[in-house]
């Protein structure tokens, strides 16, 4: 890929830190099957990104954002749901929904960015209607 590190990736250093945040909030957290799906969406988003730069092509790798930023709005759901069961409260809620906000504008980014690279015949966004 054209990065060095999936490492070096500022929206996976985002992932990451939305990840372990995830855990720390939800540590105690007794409703065991909402703290599965939330903090295996958390752990989904870094790991897609990561996943998605080590492959040999760039539309290999806009998949996997693409995935990545599909888990950042099934956390942003299940943030939601997690307030209105009590499971977090509202200042929690406000907090990792503007992360997962952000996270999810970085990813567009890149993907925005990484889509400007590909020749017009392999970009997805550019395809020209058969006459």
């Amino acid at each position: 890929m054209a990065y060095e590190s999936f490492e070096n990736l500022e929206v996976w250093k985002s992932g990451c830190r939305v990840a372990v945040r995830i855990y720390e909030i939800l540590k105690t957290c007794k409703d065991y099957g909402l703290k599965d799906q939330m903090t295996r969406a958390a752990v989904s988003v870094p790991s897609n990104i990561a996943e998605g730069a080590e492959r040999d092509s760039k539309l290999e790798f806009i998949r996997f954002l693409h995935i990545a930023k599909g888990s950042a709005a099934e956390l942003r759901t299940q943030v939601y749901i997690a307030r209105q069961i009590g499971a977090i409260d509202e200042d929690i809620q406000k907090e990792l929904v503007e992360e997962l906000k952000t996270l999810s504008a970085m990813l567009h980014g890149l993907i925005k960015s990484i889509q400007k690279q590909l020749p017009q015949k392999a970009n997805p966004k550019h395809v020209t209607p058969k006459t």
